[in-house]
């Protein structure tokens, strides 16, 4: 029946305030930490900075390559098989067998059961395919497993490029794969990303290194530049600690030289290493190598086992910030190159807004007058209902502080029209019921539960749609997605507990008259 006990009546117009206190908070600012949420403005509306990213998987399968040379020289080794003349070049491995032995390396290489050549039944190839001339043979990456190795670097780089974005503070940046190989970022509101792409473009892949008395290149040591490219120095390829022993790092201000530093904090293992190089090198000079390039080489002036130290050079706050920003984020497993840069102006942005609003407006003005000519006071209420289903739908979006783009607008201009829809079928549905039935309010009543079926059919599967674009989809497709599915709800709940309340309190007082709809 028409009927709607105390309680839910208060529950219904507490949640409408609720919900209207939310969406009115956009427009202004309050001091308390949860009523100043507001809804975010996407790149598209905002304004702001697009970068798109590919990851250069070359120096990995490069490294992979060569940590595969020391698998199968143990490998071979213990199924007792002489092999040699490795080379690693162009993605390839190289190597000879002795010939008496050239059918068992290829029974082992091409087993199924592989240890050092694993076959993915899934995709009935091994991790290497290989070709032999005599006891000469090749090894490649098979294609699945150049996927596997772009998979997990993609991952990787996501997580990290993810962890160094926010560091920085950018407001809702929008980070997203893109094939197996390049990343989408994102970021509303930067109209300059030359910082972000400073921090980006690094592979941040930190090595600390003694510095030798050669002064030429030779075995075990190599030459590496210093930042500024004017200083040349030697340094041994055995590396003390890297960017993975580290802790914390941060910028800090040393007043005893006036000059900005880096703080470290190295985790056990690093600490335990590093106090043992700085022991045994007192008065030696050790490189702090970041992508190759020497930053700074102080000479140890004592040995360090707390597990702390400092990197000093020629920074200002901005640049040591950036580098302890680098350091904590962690080492990119491959170098980003940005292939593509797009910026979107602010004017642009509130053009877009400025036209989706006034869409809006448009729509739901027509609406609006269309239910009043249609149904009278029952229209008035259908559209209150509407404008109580916006209230709840922007509440609901500024509470989880989304972010709206402009297929979001279009996703709330389609709920309006939706919302009105549901209306339509169930004053019409009771038309045919007050021809019917004498007493007008079972009419009513009867007319809300046999439009409830349809009603609920045609919101779910539209309802499934908008999931199913939220999960397949990205990026603007998800904020369509969003808006639409809480649109949906939203709308169902004012059809069936907001305009029935109203339409039960005006047909309880005004059930004697002869024609109501």
């Amino acid at each position: 029946m028409l009927y709607f006990s105390k309680i839910r009546i208060i529950v219904i117009f507490l949640l409408i305030i609720i919900f209207s206190f939310f969406t009115f908070s956009n427009f202004f600012s309050s001091e308390n930490s949860y009523f100043k949420k507001k809804i975010n403005l996407g790149l598209d509306l905002q304004g702001g900075s697009y970068l798109l990213l590919e990851i250069d998987n070359k120096p990995v399968i490069t490294e992979i390559l060569q940590n595969k040379v020391f698998e199968f020289k143990k490998f071979f080794k213990d199924n007792n098989i002489k092999i040699g003349n490795f080379k690693v070049e162009n993605g390839i491995i190289e190597f000879t067998v002795e010939k008496n032995k050239v059918e068992d390396a290829i029974d082992l290489l091409d087993d199924d059961d592989s240890l050092i050549n694993p076959y993915y039944q899934d995709f009935k190839s091994h991790q290497f395919e290989f070709t032999n001339t005599e006891n000469k043979f090749s090894l490649n990456l098979s294609k699945h497993g150049i996927i596997n190795i772009k998979n997990s670097s993609l991952d990787q780089s996501i997580e990290i490029v993810r962890k160094r974005v926010d560091e920085i503070g950018t407001n809702e940046p929008n980070i997203l794969k893109r094939g197996n190989d390049r990343i989408l970022v994102e970021l509303p509101g930067l109209d300059n990303p030359d910082r972000i792409k400073s921090l980006l473009g690094k592979t941040a892949n930190l090595t600390f290194q003694f510095i030798t008395s050669n002064e030429e290149e030779s075995f075990g040591t190599e030459m590496l530049f210093s930042e500024d490219d004017s200083d040349e120095v030697v340094v041994s390829k055995r590396i003390i600690i890297s960017g993975e022993n580290l802790l914390d790092a941060k910028p800090h201000m040393d007043t005893l030289n006036n000059q900005t530093v880096v703080l470290f904090t190295l985790d056990r293992v690093g600490a335990k290493k590093f106090g043992k190089a700085t022991t045994s090198g007192v008065g030696k000079r050790l490189a702090i190598v970041l992508d190759g390039i020497v930053i700074s080489a102080p000479t140890i002036q004592e040995s360090i086992v707390t597990g702390t130290g400092q990197i000093s050079g020629d920074f200002t706050f901005q640049s040591a910030t950036d580098l302890a920003l680098l350091l904590r984020s962690g080492a990119l497993p491959a170098p980003l190159n940005i292939i593509e840069e797009r910026t979107v102006g602010p004017d642009l942005g509130q053009d877009s807004i400025n036209s989706g609003i006034f869409s809006l407006i448009i729509g739901f003005l027509l609406v609006i007058f269309y239910m009043i000519y249609k149904y009278r006071i029952f229209g008035i209420i259908a559209n209150f209902a509407l404008i109580s289903n916006l209230l709840f739908l922007i509440g609901i979006l500024t509470l989880f502080e989304a972010t709206l783009t402009l297929p979001g607008i279009a996703g709330i201009i389609l709920t309006v029209g939706m919302a009105v829809d549901a209306n339509v079928l169930i004053f019409e549905r009771i038309k045919e019921e007050i021809s019917n039935e004498k007493n007008k309010i079972i009419a009513f009543d009867s007319g809300y539960i046999k439009s409830r079926t349809t009603i609920l059919d045609a919101n779910i599967t539209t309802l499934i749609a908008a999931v199913i674009l939220f999960f397949m989809g990205s990026g603007p497709i998800k904020g369509f997605s969003v808006t639409l599915a809480t649109g949906i709800l939203t709308t169902l709940f004012t059809v069936y507990f907001v305009a029935r309340l109203l339409t039960a309190i005006y047909v309880t007082k005004n059930k004697d008259k002869e024609k109501l709809i």
